[in-house]
Order: structure tokens, then sequence, then C-alpha cells
């Protein structure tokens, strides 16, 4: 699974780092970013982190 995120919609308001803390980050500029690799372990909660984004920016394939 990947995980990708449209930086220039993010809104950076951490939705996804506070869930999936092992994927995404926000970074120093305040948006959200790909921190790590989707595993069998983290994969639910990326997915959650992904469907709770308020702007849709975060895309699983």
């Amino acid at each position: 699974m990947k995980v990708t995120v449209d930086r220039d919609g993010c809104i950076g308001c951490g939705v996804c780092a506070e869930m999936c803390p092992e994927v995404f980050r926000i970074a120093d500029d305040g948006l959200s970013e790909v921190c790590g690799e989707v595993t069998a372990q983290n994969s639910d909660s990326a997915l959650s982190a992904a469907q709770s984004c308020p702007v849709e920016v975060i895309k699983v394939d």
C-alpha cells in the first residue's frame, strides 16, 4: 500500500499525524508529509487517518 499527501491542498490540521505517527508527520513548514511506510501493523490507522482528512488530500493506493 502506498500513501501520498497532496501538500498543495493540505491545511496542516495534524489529524493524520495524531492518528498514525508511524506514517505521517507535520513538517517544519506546518504541512503534513509521509514519513514512513504503511505496514501490516499500521495499515488500519493509516487508512483511518486518510479517511479523516478534512480536505481529502491523502490518497491510498
